[in-house]
């Protein structure tokens, strides 16, 4: 499995919420927190209405966020939201974990924690933190051109050369012209960090770079003779998208 890495070697430092009705939990997260030197503890609270106020009021990168809370769970709580950090759920009940993988959630710990499983969450979150920082850069006019790690090895691709992105679950599959990665990124902070003039999401689970587009036919759209589905309600401003294209690229 792969995962996009950034040409500089140092690492952010991800702003941590801890939400969890339980104060010893609480202490728990932020002992773990505290011995890794690329998370550092923003904020802590007893509950999800809380935990909204803080999020209005300071800028969080990572919520560790327990699932049973009274008057608001964490999977309430992230429901409710528009845009949410990037989550790692911990709780003692393991029947809610399909749940809030389907909400995009970095991972899933159970209580007690264990420091092993923590360190594995954490850096995951790091490296999703990662990716989304490269392809902020990327939108912004930085370098086309970024490294993905495929087992030991890191290779270079550029991203005008993409074809469509297939999403599954929390990995997506990058297509290209004769080769095919996999990065562990949710799609929807791939949309957003991509350039809107080029890349469009068609359906839940795909989203093309409008260049490659070789036609548009009823509900389907044809890249490199295969067949992707759009979404009723997303054809026509597929349409538009590529009529603007056309007129930009005049």
């Amino acid at each position: 499995m792969g995962e996009i890495i950034s040409k500089q070697t140092s690492s952010p430092l991800l702003r941590c919420l801890v939400v969890d009705d339980e104060p010893i939990a609480i202490k728990g997260v932020v002992n773990f927190i505290n011995q890794l030197d690329f998370l550092e503890v923003a904020d802590t609270c007893t509950s999800a209405i809380k935990a909204t106020e803080i999020l209005k009021a300071k800028d969080i990168d990572l919520m560790f966020l327990d699932i049973n809370m009274p008057m608001l769970s964490g999977l309430e709580f992230l429901q409710s939201l528009d845009k949410s950090p990037l989550a790692i759920l911990t709780t003692a009940y393991s029947e809610h974990a399909l749940e809030g993988f389907r909400l995009n959630v970095v991972d899933y710990l159970m209580k007690p924690l264990e420091f092993q499983r923590f360190f594995q969450a954490a850096n995951k979150a790091l490296s999703i933190f990662q990716s989304r920082l490269i392809l902020q850069n990327s939108k912004e006019g930085a370098d086309s051109d970024m490294y993905i790690r495929q087992g030991d090895t890191f290779l270079r691709i550029i991203w005008e050369d993409i074809l469509f992105v297939e999403g599954m679950q929390n990995y997506l599959k990058l297509h290209f012209k004769e080769k095919t990665f996999i990065i562990h990124q949710t799609m929807t902070s791939l949309e957003e960090m991509l350039p809107k003039d080029s890349f469009f999401r068609i359906h839940q689970s795909y989203l093309i770079n409008t260049r490659k587009i070789d036609a548009i036919s009823g509900g389907r759209v044809f890249i490199d003779g295969k067949q992707l589905p759009v979404s009723r309600h997303r054809k026509e401003a597929l349409l538009k998208a590529v009529v603007y294209l056309k007129l930009i690229s005049k």
